[in-house]
């Protein structure tokens, strides 16, 4: 599938004037080279090359999200909350504030296109090969955030432990001297 010009719109372009902290995913893009990249994938998606049908996502957008997804040790769930809420991750991928993320089953079909058609190592490997090529690598991680939970109402009783209790006994923290 060719990639279609990115049409920017009003609130992209004020956004584009925040500060967002977009130096890793830059540095990304000025190496990785997209387009051959771009080739790997279509030898086996081939959604959107024929006529007729719903529009569909762009192969390289849908592999971009895969990557975040990898290097963050997100699932396609969570990635596809990421990318609708991170300004970083949406224009790293392509995406402008008029559109949303791709949804979970679309990533999760899309891998799983790249995977049967035995091209998701071989990608993974050329990126890979690329960030070495300029002695880089990526060191992958988990993005951690705050959660809510629900809590009983009443009161817990206090547990003793006799093993911390007896490490703090009042007789065995010394005492100022008065003056």
């Amino acid at each position: 599938m060719k990639a279609k010009q990115k049409e920017y719109s009003i609130a992209d372009y004020i956004v584009g004037h925040r500060k967002v902290n977009q130096a890793f995913f830059d540095r990304i893009n000025s190496i990785i080279n997209w387009q051959s990249i771009r080739r790997i994938i279509e030898k086996v998606y081939t959604k959107g090359t024929k006529r007729g049908g719903r529009p569909c996502r762009d192969s390289l957008l849908l592999f971009k999200v895969e990557l975040l997804r990898k290097w963050y040790g997100l699932s396609a769930n969570e990635v596809e909350n990421q990318v609708n809420d991170r300004l970083s991750f949406s224009a790293f991928v392509g995406i402008g504030l008029n559109e949303g993320c791709p949804d979970s089953t679309t990533i999760c079909r899309f891998r799983g296109s790249l995977v049967k058609g035995g091209v998701y190592d071989e990608l993974l490997a050329e990126v890979t090969r690329q960030l070495e090529a300029c002695s880089l690598s990526i060191k992958s991680g988990n993005l951690v955030e705050a959660t809510l939970t629900t809590t009983s109402r009443r009161r817990r009783s206090r547990k003793s432990h006799p093993a911390a209790d007896a490490a703090i006994e009042p007789t065995t923290i010394p005492t100022p001297e008065p003056s």
